[in-house]
């Protein structure tokens, strides 16, 4: 696997698909590199960079049960095995390995597992009862759509199967036009000026560091240092306002406007943390 690496610095320097997400109007762009960093100090949990050719090779030493192709034993047996045993339930026909989903809703075992950074996703399938594997890696964020549609559409032509993949993909795609058209009508594409003229300059969160607001190009930009993006404005049914991230890969970020101990302020919030970036000095 001479083209697999963990190492951003080296396959960037090298011949290496760019990522790619969907702008405001579902376009897909070029987009930025920069949030990816943020899974370096997660490795080896993700972050490798590989090649179809690579991540090929690994699926027919899985299905070869350790061995290489000269015939050389990499792994044993008992070892590589032990990593598809189900140890975690996921589902009533999943369940969680070693690093493995063990998938039997087709009555089948399907063993796989998929990898998501922004711009691109991949996934690795294989089906160890019948020597069958297949290699997913995409430099895209739509190309996570493919996932479970080439998983679905490998079982219906190894198994003569009800052909459901490509309406699935069908429905995929008019769902995701139709979700895109009903969130830009409520955006505000450059941000709404007077909405602008109300933000501080700068905000810093104790738990998240801090965030400049500053105009490039007739856009407002958010930037966090190690990452930015342009914003829209939108106005909020309950009253307040938002600015709402809309560069490719990272659109949807929303920050509500807010207040804190008198100070202006941006709030992000999820099911179950809130985040304050509070107005501070330059």
């Amino acid at each position: 696997m001479t083209r697999t690496t963990f190492d951003f610095a080296t396959a960037l320097n090298g011949n290496f698909a760019s990522p790619h997400g969907d702008d405001v109007d579902g376009k897909t762009l070029p987009a930025r590199m920069d949030n990816n960093y943020s899974v370096v100090p997660l490795r080896p949990a993700g972050g490798m960079w590989t090649s179809a050719r690579d991540l090929s090779k690994y699926l027919l030493m899985e299905l070869a049960l350790g061995a290489l192709p000269d015939g050389t034993r990499l792994v044993s047996n008992e070892s590589l095995t032990e990593r598809r045993k189900a140890q975690i339930q996921a589902g009533e026909d999943t369940a969680y390995g070693m690093g493995l989903v063990i998938d039997m809703r087709y009555g089948i075992p399907v063993v796989h597992h998929g990898g998501s950074l922004f711009g691109y996703k991949s996934d690795m399938i294989f089906l160890p009862d019948h020597g069958v594997g297949a290699v997913v890696l995409a430099n895209a964020d739509t190309g996570g759509f493919l996932n479970g549609l080439l998983r679905r559409r490998l079982l219906e032509v190894l198994f003569d199967g009800k052909p459901e993949a490509v309406a699935q993909a069908q429905v995929i795609v008019a769902q995701r036009a139709a979700n895109i058209a009903k969130n830009r009508e409520r955006l505000v594409v450059p941000a709404d000026a007077t909405e602008v003229g109300k933000l501080a300059a700068a905000y810093v969160s104790p738990a998240l560091g801090a965030l400049r607001v500053r105009a490039e190009d007739g856009a407002t930009i958010f930037d966090f240092g190690n990452w930015r993006s342009a914003v829209a404005s939108r106005r909020n049914d309950d009253g307040t306002t938002s600015f709402i991230s809309i560069d490719p890969t990272i659109r949807g970020f929303n920050f509500v406007v807010g207040e804190r101990d008198g100070k202006r302020a941006l709030i992000v919030r999820d099911a179950q943390h809130e985040y304050a970036f509070v107005e501070s000095a330059r």
